[in-house]
């Protein structure tokens, strides 16, 4: 899509004037195409990469490169359209499926889904002979270890695209295979691709994109009031505030600890709190709410300027309600969460950008188990309609964090997504994809982690990792730096807050801070970013022609003009957003 931007913006400030150019652009708010991620095409697309390390992706010369593997047949067969495919017949077990031995390299990132902008690339394009099941691509390597790469929902009648991949943590053969838990239905792919790329490649990618959808080229043209050159003006630009968030949690301690509130707020401008606003907090006998602490943790956020996040309603998970309500019927367990719905969000409607609605509603069931499979939609509906500005967010784990966990599977959290849009009462609820992003050790799938983003980024709603971590491990801080580079640089992230924090606060587990406030890697990691995603301080001076064109970061800016000859400075205030491809400054000095 193309928009417009103004023919002519003034900005005035009290020494300048600032000239932005009327210009047409790409517009980054996109319009994901649906139907290459979570729909079925008449026909797979052909393979990317010309199918990467795969031999015969395509089938254009029998059955060579693959093999049957467990029970069962292969055969080659084609489409009324002539198209060449494979199929897995006469199953009899899930990982009965056709087969291909490739050479993994250790270090090297193996994907099937695109590495650079735009995504939807052409992968694995799976179909079944009957129904509609999860298929999961498999690794098997040392005769017996499964790893699973990625997961898709297949239908019979229509081709749908499969994506991940694996981070290789070692040097070995390994058979890929195609999984489906339901042995009686064939097993249709085409179109197969898998690349390599190396961690240099990967991180040249990242920051391609981050060129692309998190920065803008601004011009400075510097001259004197008669419209020549002004050669060797020095330009000084500094960041004043983000335009993407990336926040920290935040707890109670906030409020008793001086420390705490100094090293927070010298750095983040959006947080969530961590366990202040759930039921359990609020609520722990029933009849007496009490929500002084989040209310105290709030005003102290309003007061410096800090965007909230609220979390969450309601917890699916049985073992984390309150203990009173654990023993309530089915009847009063159903008014007990009407009033708790109403108390939390009513008390504070407008003052936060989003709720965690029902908190796991993938991985767990408690209100399902009681009111009926449209639980979690009937409480989005209700919490849209008690505060309609604020945006509702599924929040789960495990969803682009661990390709082994099929339950909250990027397709799953689609299928879910749908479920509550399709229920009366939500039509044009402001929905919202909250990934936690809490990584277990080891080194981090991030070709899944991309493949998933891209999947779910398909549907056009906002993605924030909401609650981003990561275990204690030797390579912790290097690993954690590729989680977040890897969430920054994907056009479909629109947010970034981390569950981690100082010593002194009780984040003992991942610390950012010690006891004395001094950073830890893993804090140094963090302050590297929002020192590198922020712009600044910077300094440069203008060429020849006056000119300097520098790449900014989206937020706001302070800027200082100045020249030795003419003794004289201008102040700007400068705002570069995504609406528009290139700024152009032009700033006229005094002689």
């Amino acid at each position: 899509m193309k928009v417009s931007a103004e023919g002519c913006k003034l900005f005035f400030t009290t020494s300048c004037l600032l000239l932005i150019s009327g210009l047409t652009v790409h517009s980054l708010s996109h319009s994901y195409d649906d139907s290459a991620t979570t729909e079925c095409l008449a026909e797979p697309q052909r393979e990317q990469y010309g199918g990467g390390i795969i031999v015969n992706p395509a089938f254009d010369h029998s059955l060579e490169g693959w093999t049957m593997v467990g029970n069962g047949a292969i055969e080659k067969r084609r489409s009324n359209e002539g198209n060449a495919f494979i199929v897995a017949r006469n199953r009899t077990k899930p990982l009965d499926s056709f087969s291909q031995k490739v050479q993994l390299k250790k270090g090297m990132i193996y994907t099937f889904s695109v590495i650079i902008f735009p995504f939807f690339p052409h992968s694995a394009w799976l179909q079944l002979s009957k129904g509609s099941e999860t298929v999961s691509v498999v690794f098997k390597i040392h005769g017996s270890e499964l790893i699973r790469g990625g997961h898709v929902i297949a239908k019979h009648g229509c081709w749908t695209l499969l994506k991940g991949g694996l981070v290789a943590n070692f040097t070995s053969p390994a058979d890929i295979l195609f999984e489906s838990k339901n042995p009686t239905v064939e097993i249709w792919a085409d179109s197969v691709s898998l690349q390599p790329f190396t961690k240099e490649e990967w991180r040249s990618h990242q920051e391609d994109s981050i060129e692309r959808v998190r920065k803008r080229k601004v011009r400075f043209q510097v001259t004197h009031i008669n419209e020549t050159a002004l050669e060797g003006a020095t330009i000084s630009i500094k960041q004043t505030r983000p335009h993407f968030p990336f926040g920290c949690g935040m707890n109670n301690n906030i409020l008793t600890n001086s420390a705490y509130r100094k090293w927070f707020m010298s750095r983040f401008k959006h947080t969530t709190f961590t366990n202040q606003m759930k039921w359990y907090s609020t609520e722990k006998v029933q009849g007496q709410e009490n929500y002084t602490i989040p209310d105290a943790m709030l005003a102290l956020a309003n007061d410096n300027g800090i965007s909230v996040r609220g979390h969450t309603i309601l917890w699916d998970d049985r073992n984390f309600q309150p203990e009173w309500v654990k023993s309530l019927s089915p009847q009063d367990l159903r008014e007990a969460a009407r009033k708790r719905i109403n108390s939390v969000v009513s008390r504070y409607k407008g003052d936060l950008i989003a709720w965690d609605v029902v908190n796991e509603n993938l991985h767990y069931n408690f209100y399902e188990q009681n009111f009926g499979e449209n639980a979690s939609a009937m409480y989005y509906s209700t919490a849209y309609h008690l505060d309609p500005n604020a945006r509702m967010f599924l929040n789960e784990f495990n969803t682009i964090e661990y390709s082994g966990d099929v339950v909250a599977n990027p397709a799953n959290y689609i299928r879910k997504i749908r479920e509550i849009q399709q229920f009366p009462g939500t039509k044009g609820i402001p929905l919202g994809i909250g990934l936690q992003c809490h990584f277990a050790s080891g080194n981090p799938n991030l070709a899944y982690m991309r493949s998933g983003l891209d999947i779910l980024g398909a549907t056009g709603y906002p993605i924030w990792l909401t609650e981003t971590s990561i275990d204690p491990q030797p390579n912790q801080e290097e690993y954690f730096e590729w989680i977040l580079r890897e969430g920054y640089s994907h056009p479909a992230v629109q947010g970034i807050i981390m569950f981690m924090g100082p010593v002194q606060a009780g984040f003992q587990k991942a610390p950012l801070a010690d006891e004395n406030f001094t950073n830890t890697p893993m804090g140094d990691v963090v302050d590297k970013l929002i020192r590198e995603w922020g712009t600044g301080p910077h300094e440069t001076m203008a060429d020849s022609r006056g000119i300097v064109d520098i790449s900014l970061h989206h937020g706001d800016y302070d800027v200082i003009v100045s020249h030795p000859q003419t003794h004289f400075s201008k102040t700007l205030n400068l705002s570069v957003r995504k609406e528009f491809s290139q700024q152009t400054i032009h700033v006229k000095m005094h002689a």
